[in-house]
């Protein structure tokens, strides 16, 4: 059970924005607090010890954990979602996943040779991941593993150091946990490198199969002399772990395996099957045809980028990201917060079909740059800044791409170039681009709302004039409609519908309410709402052009709508943790309800529907899915720690990563197919935690990233991005 704050006196009551609730824990460093965020996201706050504060010492390394941490978030660790380690008291926020650690988990029971053989396999993967960062953990144990239903996490890193780090804090003293030290960690501290953390992985296995470790006394001392000169202790190990074990515990750095070798050998133990259950990566496209060709490619990019830096009278460029930006965690539950359109958008709350464009337009459908051969291209937009400067994009009017961003109001690009067409500057500069901001379009105008403005503003696609806007009720959405409505849903469900060519107000009717979330495919608004205790949701089908609903259901289950296809409405399943459990398809004509349990939980899932009804969704610990009619037909491990809500097109699934890659993963196998290069800001917040939708549209794909670059590639040869 998690202790009371009131047992720890003189902490503060926030961390930046979040507001400290139950302690989760505490040590040496700091005290580790659950909060809350402003959309639903659970958080780990790690507040340092007033003590350790005022040293200078204790910062530079607080500052480097945090920077580990960061370089490292995946899918094996819990990403940094916020940090200040030059507060009064420094602190960092991370994903909190509620799941014990190993050694709770040991102190029950020891794991059986199964459960044995698959956390070796998890941990292997966590280091590859953390030393490809140029990050050595250091002080890998029982209690920095957590156990998570979806596989494990690796935790603190208070004592890591970055491959490239100038910093020495450990002259004179011993860093790390002595019976999971590797012997040059007492002999030769600073050459400690990678293969330490294979050691410790050796030590941590055998305590999981035993319950001590393979150097096992009382004395912090001995155990030292054991590491440095004694063979380790491998009895209780199943045997076909032990030449595996005995290699990680080698006496020299040279004689263990690298974390890649052990993952190669450990998936043939922890995965008995015929099948390689390794994530396919393409390798590189090696140019084809003349030098001077392939020079071209990447010369273009440079110069677009460069271009992309302004525009005509002045004007900047946009700085933006593709598909609707959303941020993780629970965004979607309320319909409280932030800016909803239904009616051609790409991406965020609102889609049509498979990821298309607006209604009666084919999201791929060719325009007339089509006709000139395609050169891929990168552009930046807005004005430079530090740190994370991720927009979002949507396809719409004129078959163009529009672009919002920090700085960035709306902004029209070509499809052919990236050019600008058009840009209206923000009246007031955002940190961040809102998690739903694309812009999305209604009645044949641009909409958006501007982070923080309160005001809808609608836009001439041709030239970016502002033909009208209209104040939003306090957190409000605005949902638009195929029928040329725009929808404004305040928290307590009091919809006000405008005419979205004039803004004049058509109707209002009271629909939904707290917790509402809605969702359009422009014929019909659908609007589910949970009741107080979360065990079943009410279901609306709404009538955009006059508010009369058309059918209603009562559904079991904390229903979020993620589309509709073939007749049906489709739904996931959420509990109040954000766990979800089962895919639900209901019936347009008759509600009848047919569910789809996943074989393990997705945490805070994003997802999007197939045109044949196929449901894609991604967790925060990178699993993506594909669930079908009656099972789930594929699952792969992205390797990601978050994702954007993936979109479906051409029989590929499209989704972002949190530094700005793009990845394509074949819709019918699952196997990933191509993915960019990363696109990182600068500064302390060069990942997102706004992770844009791509926009796959004209045989393209766009995306956008940290660094304030919208780019293009083609969408039919995803193996040479």
């Amino acid at each position: 059970m998690h202790s009371l704050r009131a047992d720890y006196v003189g902490f503060p009551e926030y961390a930046g924005q979040y507001r400290l609730e139950s302690v989760l824990g505490s040590g040496g460093m700091g005290v580790v607090h659950l909060a809350t965020s402003g959309s639903g996201l659970k958080l780990a706050v790690k507040i340092v010890h007033a003590e350790h504060a005022v040293d200078p010492e204790f910062r530079a390394r607080f500052r480097q954990e945090v920077a580990a941490a960061r370089r490292v978030s995946g899918a094996f660790t819990a990403p940094v979602v916020d940090a200040d380690p030059d507060a009064e008291r420094p602190w960092m926020a991370t994903l909190f996943i509620d799941a014990p650690t190993l050694a709770e988990r040991v102190r029950e029971r020891v794991l059986d040779p199964v459960e044995l053989a698959r956390l070796a396999a998890g941990l292997a993967e966590a280091l590859r991941d953390i030393h490809r960062a140029g990050v050595v953990h250091r002080d890998l144990k029982p209690s920095n593993v957590l156990m998570a239903p979806d596989g494990v996490r690796v935790i603190d890193f208070g004592i890591s150091r970055p491959a490239d780090s100038d910093l020495r804090t450990e002259t004179g003293k011993l860093i790390g946990t002595p019976p999971y030290m590797a012997p040059e960690q007492f002999q030769r501290p600073r050459e400690v490198g990678s293969a330490a953390d294979v050691f410790a992985l050796g030590a941590v296995l055998v305590h999981a199969a035993t319950g001590h470790g393979p150097f096992d006394s009382d004395s912090h001392y001995l155990v030292a002399y054991q590491v440095v000169h004694a063979e380790p202790d491998l009895t209780g190990l199943p045997e076909q772990l032990v030449p595996l074990v005995a290699r990680c515990l080698a006496k020299e750095p040279a004689d263990r395996p690298t974390a890649e070798e052990l993952i190669a050998e450990m998936r043939a133990v922890a995965y008995p099957t015929s099948e390689d259950t390794q994530v396919f990566v393409p390798p590189p496209r090696r140019p084809v045809g003349s030098g001077a060709a392939a020079e071209a490619t990447h010369r273009r990019e440079r110069i677009a980028v460069e271009a992309g830096q302004g525009g005509r009278d002045g004007r900047t460029g946009p700085a933006g990201a593709a598909g609707r930006g959303r941020r993780r965690a629970r965004a979607l539950v309320a319909a409280g917060v932030g800016l909803l359109l239904t009616g051609g958008a790409v991406g965020g709350y609102l889609h049509f079909g498979a990821g298309a464009g607006p209604p009666g337009r084919n999201a791929a459908q060719a325009d007339p740059a089509q006709a000139k051969p395609f050169v891929p291209w990168a552009v930046a937009l807005g004005e430079p800044r530090a740190g994370n400067r991720t927009g979002a994009c949507s396809w719409g009017e004129a078959a163009a791409l529009y672009c919002t961003g920090p700085g960035v109001a709306a902004a029209r690009l070509s499809p052919a170039d990236g050019s600008v067409v058009w840009s209206v500057k923000a009246a007031a500069p955002a940190a961040r681009t809102a998690a739903d901001g694309a812009p999305l379009h209604a009645g044949g105008l641009v909409l958006v709302a501007a982070p923080g403005s309160g005001t809808l503003q609608a836009l001439d696609p041709g030239t970016g004039a502002e033909r009208w806007q209209r104040k939003l009720p306090d957190g409000a959405r605005a949902v638009a409609s195929a029928g040329g409505q725009v929808l404004l849903v305040p928290p307590n469900g009091n919809v006000t519908a405008l005419d979205a060519a004039s803004g004049a107000v058509r109707w209002t009717k009271q629909l939904g309410g707290t917790g509402s979330v809605w969702w359009g495919d422009g014929a019909v608004a659908y609007v589910s709402t949970p009741d107080s205790g979360g065990g079943s949701s009410q279901l609306l089908a709404v009538d955009p052009a006059n508010g009369a609903v058309r059918w209603q259901s009562r559904t079991a289950g904390r229903l979020r709508p993620v589309g509709a296809a073939r007749g049906g409405l489709y739904l996931l399943d959420v509990d109040t943790e954000g766990k979800t459990g089962a895919v639900v398809r209901v019936d347009a004509a008759t509600q009848a309800v047919r569910r789809v349990r996943l074989s393990v939980p997705l945490f805070d899932a994003e997802a999007a529907v197939g045109a044949d009804g196929v449901v894609y969704a991604v967790g925060v610990s990178g699993a993506l899915i594909a669930v079908g009619a009656e099972r789930e037909q594929w699952r792969l491990e992205t390797g990601l720690a978050v994702a954007s809500r993936p979109v479906a097109a051409d029989g590929r699934i499209h989704l972002t990563a949190p530094d700005g890659r793009l990845l394509a993963v074949d819709g019918g196998t699952g196997r990933l197919v191509g993915q960019t290069r990363p696109r990182p800001g600068d500064g302390r917040d060069g990942f997102t935690a706004t992770l844009p939708t791509p926009v796959p549209a004209g045989g393209r794909v766009y995306g956008t990233a940290p660094d304030g670059t919208v780019f293009a590639v083609s969408a039919a040869d995803p193996t040479g991005w």
